[in-house]
């Protein structure tokens, strides 16, 4: 490795510059000339100018890392949705108009070129963008840190809506390539399968394994006005051998490739249906693979700089950001005593101070498990790890008094009832020093409930850290208008300091400054309708409520409650024409996994009554109902700015967090929600006065359960309610297939509405009727709409990676020199 200098060009940001730039990387890096050149190959090119001018931050950054010997953060996730990175970049780097004024120049517009770049199809939903804002606020905030997952090739899928049912297609979002993404082919690790451990030396060996290489590919996350940078690094799957060619000269050509194919389909989607055996034991390659690539990774880098693992723990914080990077526990383990040959204590001793896990459900059945069968087929060695880990643990837990049968059972990290399984939520809480809950509910109910008896063994070890979302993404660059609005009010340093929007409390009352967010609100309807009317041909009243659901579809998220709502109101518009309604636009957005066939069912539901109403004279635009396919993140960012009711309508006790609720917040919706994840929160950030809630709290729906709730009896003595559940069941809404809904009706009359959407209908209808109300009285509804923004200061990720790194990873930003 070279010590010389090099020289090369200082890269300058204006709008000459960057034209200069854009020519080069088109001629050089593309391979076109303006007369060749497609929009995309224009894209390449301004993005690789782009990325030019983080390079030189991203290598300073790295040096100063290495110089200051500071403690990295390595933040394990199966998701990162990062969305767009080309307006991303821009607004980071400062140059979004220099940049737009350089593509002029050329002849070429900058926001068509953005609506070309394709979502980096590496998440699904509120995982994986919470963990892209995590790491634009870790930029951001100077802390040392890498993201690592998994490159997928095909994401999870592309949400189509064919006659009304989602229809899953692959995700080719690397058609085109990624301008950038850095391949890194020198960095490769082997991670092996299968096998079986035998003893020599006193040390175990894992042998006979087969295994699959990880490659690593470097995306830049650029820190906002700032020249930290840190890095997200994805690992792909590269067969061991690439073709056999003894089948190949056979003519054997699909043998010659079938190992290749076989090794490769672990990073080719996320969250392949695990309904079969084959797809569980894929989902748990895919896990174990990318955590294995990255504990070698982290190794080595720790090695470079230090000769022992004396102090591999105050160097090194490993991040679990949900149970799929859990093995990375039982890896590094085996990486420490079987490579290193590390005392099983003392690596231990490193293990419970470098890992912490964040947990993202109150939901028992949601905690991941996996079958002590297949996890002793596949990864051998780390089951006996487990093995140890657990034997250590119900030690130490006997030590401290717990002698009790049922409570050894209890929290065992293999569950012994039935079918025996290793649980990896309980494996996490045993390894690591911190774990946190991600609101103030979520984080009581985690230690009161699903992880009581743990709480009871390590007291110390639960804490919270409230979710958050990044600003710069959901304010300054969805909603350029308000972000402007907003500048113009409190000054810019909201972007960096989201508390600085508590000054926009004193103009709630402003007549000039309440006109001037309701025009910023109304544009960005109008670009949404665009949108809609180009795929659906309907028209949209822009002056209406826009209310919107837009999260994963998920029976706890209640999207059936919602539609309870729509078709009450829609009956009601065709029982009084002559009324004078409030006119809403109701817009659903989401992805059902695609082995989950309930959360299907309510999708076709909803573009069933969606079609029945739109096209309803009598109703007209008093009431349209659309579903917006394949929500992601651009999508949300033209969706969400244009949102004034924002639907947060989970069963108490079972919504963690949830982020969309602040995005929408921040943009002034108004929330309508129940006491759940971080709705509570912001009630009271916001006030009583400026958000709907409605139902039962999460005590009072385990009393409910508890005193036996009847579904049937609240069907049968709420008139409305019984006329819009007929209508589901007798095929109202799908005359072509009067029984297609029956299901629906069942769960919630019959089994038990175990989300007890029936439960809180009338109260979820009054709570309607008032925000109707509120809608009307104009100076007042736009009141409450600006606290709302006004109150969104403690929702910032900034805030939340602050105190990840001061109470759980206890790191520090890199110094910044000169």
């Amino acid at each position: 490795m070279t010590a010389v200098g090099l020289e090369f060009d200082q890269l300058k940001s204006s709008a000459d510059a960057l034209r200069r730039s854009i020519s080069n990387r088109l001629m050089y890096g593309v391979g076109k000339d303006a007369v060749t050149a497609r929009p995309q190959d224009w894209l390449h090119a301004a993005a690789l100018a782009v990325r030019d001018r983080l390079v030189e931050r991203w290598m300073v950054t790295t040096r100063r890392q290495y110089d200051q010997d500071v403690k990295r953060v390595y933040y394990l996730s199966m998701e990162f949705l990062i969305g767009r990175t080309f307006s991303n970049a821009l607004l980071a780097l400062g140059i979004y108009e220099p940049m737009k004024a350089a593509l002029a120049g050329v002849g070429v517009d900058m926001e068509a070129l953005v609506d070309l770049e394709p979502d980096a199809a590496l998440g699904n939903g509120g995982l994986g963008r919470l963990a892209a804002c995590f790491l634009d606020s870790m930029a951001t905030l100077g802390i040392p840190g890498f993201g690592y997952g998994i490159r997928y090739d095909y994401g999870m899928f592309r949400q189509q809506i064919i006659n009304g049912e989602q229809v899953e297609a692959p995700d080719y979002w690397l058609r085109s390539g990624n301008p950038w993404e850095f391949p890194r082919p020198e960095v490769q690790y082997p991670v092996r399968f299968g096998g079986r451990t035998v003893q020599r030396d006193g040390h175990v060996e894992w042998i006979d394994t087969t295994h699959v290489n990880a490659m690593a590919y470097d995306t830049v996350i650029p820190g906002y006005a700032t020249s930290a940078t840190n890095t997200l690094r994805l690992w792909s799957a590269r067969a061991d051998e690439e073709l056999d060619l003894s089948a190949f000269n056979q003519g054997d050509y699909q043998r010659a490739v079938e190992a290749r194919n076989i090794s490769e389909d672990v990073s080719r989607l996320l969250y392949p249906d695990d309904s079969t055996m084959a797809g569980r034991e894929l989902r748990l390659r895919q896990e174990y693979f990318f955590v294995s690539a990255t504990m070698q990774d982290l190794i080595r880098r720790y090695l470079r700089t230090h000769s022992t693992f004396g102090r591999f723990s105050d160097k090194v914080a490993v991040h679990l950001n949900d149970t799929h990077p859990v093995l990375a526990i039982p890896e590094l383990l085996r990486l420490l005593v079987d490579v290193h040959h590390m005392p099983w204590d003392e690596a231990m001793g490193h293990i419970k101070r470098v890992f912490s896990y964040t947990n993202h459900t109150l939901m028992p059945e949601a905690l991941e498990t996996w079958d002590v069968e297949l996890l002793a087929r596949l990864l051998p060695r780390h089951l006996e790890i487990i093995f140890d880990i657990n034997a250590a643990f119900l030690r130490e837990a006997s030590d401290k008094g717990a002698h009790d049968l049922d409570f050894i059972r209890r929290i065992s990290l293999v569950d012994e009832y039935g079918q025996r399984r290793v649980r990896m939520a309980y494996l996490a809480i045993v390894a690591s020093h911190k774990v946190n809950g991600v609101s103030k509910l979520h984080s009581q109910l985690m230690t009161r409930d699903i992880f009581a008896d743990f709480a009871r063994l390590f007291p110390d070890r639960f804490t919270n850290v409230t979710n958050g979302i990044t600003p710069r993404r959901w304010l300054a660059q969805a909603s350029p208008s308000l972000a402007h609005l907003v500048d113009g009010a409190i000054g810019p340093n909201w972007r960096s300091d989201l508390f600085a929007l508590d000054g926009l409390r004193k103009f709630s009352g402003d007549a000039a400054f309440g006109a001037a967010f309701r025009a910023a609100k109304r544009e960005n309807k109008v670009r949404l309708i665009e949108r809609m009317t180009a795929r659906t041909g309907l028209a949209f009243n822009p002056d209406a409520l826009f209310d919107m659901q837009v999260k994963r579809i998920h029976e706890y998220k209640r999207q059936l409650l919602n539609v309870l709502h729509v078709i009450t109101r829609y009956n009601r518009i065709v029982l009084e024409p002559e009324r004078d309604w409030v006119p809403r636009v109701v817009l659903f957005a989401g992805k059902a996994a695609s082995a989950y066939r309930m959360a299907k069912t309510i999708i076709r539901l909803i573009n069933d009554v969606a079609d029945k109403i739109n096209h309803d004279p009598v109703v007209g635009d008093r009431l349209k109902v659309v579903f917006v396919p394949n929500y992601g993140v651009s999508v949300a960012e033209v969706v969400i700015p244009a949102a004034d009711l924002s639907e947060q309508i989970s069963t108490a006790g079972t919504e963690a967090s949830g982020t969309g609720n602040m995005k929408l917040a921040l943009n002034g919706a108004l929330t309508m929600g129940t006491l759940d994840g971080a709705n509570i929160e912001i009630c009271d950030a916001v006030g009583n006065d400026h958000i709907f809630i409605f139902g039962h709290t999460s005590d009072q729906v385990d009393a409910l359960r508890c005193s036996g709730y009847r579904p049937r009896q609240v069907y049968e003595e709420n008139v409305e309610l019984r006329t819009v559940l007929d209508q589901i069941r007798t095929g109202f809404f799908s005359p072509d297939d009067p029984a297609r809904y029956s299901d629906i009706f069942h769960t919630l009359v019959d089994w038990g509405d175990h989300y007890m959407v029936l439960a809180d209908y009338a109260a979820f209808v009054q709570a309607q009727e008032a925000a109707d109300e509120r809608f009307v009285d104009t100076p007042k509804w736009t009141a409450s709409a600006i606290l709302n923004v006004a109150g969104m200061g403690t929702f910032s990720s900034d805030r939340a990676i602050a105190e990840y790194a001061r109470d759980i990873w206890h790191t520090r930003p890199i110094e910044q020199v000169g």
